[in-house]
């Protein structure tokens, strides 16, 4: 785990295969803000592919939630495609021959932290980025 993220007490994981419904297993909140982090697992090999996160704070420091939180950005958000990752995933997953995906979430906006997602995005992407000179390859920019 990234030390970015080990202040944050609400989050929780879930699995993801081609064969599962994204809606059915993920999760994550409908009303929470944060970070998830996707890995592609074999065996007992994870590796990163991809951190996303939700949530946009206005500049008198509120959150504004877009409708369905991090659940509605990690089964509906767009990827590979203009269609939902309930959609576009397993059909990545297929091409790059992907046994299971393990999805993290944690919610970095809420009563007791106050930690602009994209900022721990951009945290856990730099690391990444200066331990192995790219980002994750889902991640297409930052």
């Amino acid at each position: 785990m990234y030390k970015e993220l080990k202040k944050f007490k609400t989050q929780n994981t879930f699995t993801f295969t081609q064969e599962d419904s994204l809606e059915t297993v993920c999760n994550a909140p409908e009303s929470g803000s944060g970070v998830f982090m996707v890995y592609a697992v074999e065996g007992e090999e994870k590796e990163l592919i991809m951190v996303g996160s939700t949530g946009t704070i206005q500049n008198d420091g509120t959150l504004k939630i877009k409708n369905g939180g991090l659940y509605d950005k990690i089964v509906n958000g767009h990827q590979f495609a203009k269609t939902g990752r309930k959609y576009s995933w397993p059909a990545q997953m297929k091409l790059e021959n992907i046994e299971r995906l393990e999805v993290s979430w944690y919610e970095t906006f809420n009563e007791k932290n106050k930690v602009i997602p994209t900022f721990v995005e951009g945290q856990v992407l730099q690391n990444f980025l200066d331990e192995k000179g790219r980002l994750p390859r889902w991640n297409v920019a930052f």
